[in-house]
């Protein structure tokens, strides 16, 4: 039922743009904080960007201030990363995470994940 859905991954060359899409489904978006993630070839998964469920404040990692810019749509039950100016190093594979404190617990949701591959 619940679902959370990456698109827009793709190659790139340095220095160019790409807009990541996560659409939701099978839970109250609005209610959830919204989170990018991504992991690289032998690297730990990293937090990119967070924001909160509605839409006030968004938080991103030193690495990507000011390139990276993230948005939600709660209309459309839809996150969005917005990647300008990309570095080989951004080359990693994007994930879009949902997360709500429930009963003294999280409740995170995952999507599949998009890859991102910057290089010339």
């Amino acid at each position: 039922q619940v679902q959370l859905v990456e698109s827009g991954g793709g190659l790139v060359q340095p220095g160019g743009s790409l807009r990541l899409s996560c659409a939701a489904s099978g839970f109250t978006f609005s209610l959830y904080a919204m989170s990018w993630y991504r992991q690289a070839p032998g690297k730990e998964r990293e937090l990119v960007a967070t924001i909160t469920s509605f839409g006030g404040t968004a938080n991103y990692a030193d690495s990507v201030k000011g390139r990276l810019t993230m948005s939600r749509d709660n209309a459309k039950n839809t996150v969005y990363l917005q990647m300008n100016s990309l570095k080989p190093e951004d080359t990693a594979v994007y994930y879009c995470n949902a997360r709500r404190e429930y009963f003294g617990r999280y409740l995170d949701y995952w999507g599949q994940g998009t890859q991102v591959t910057v290089s010339s």
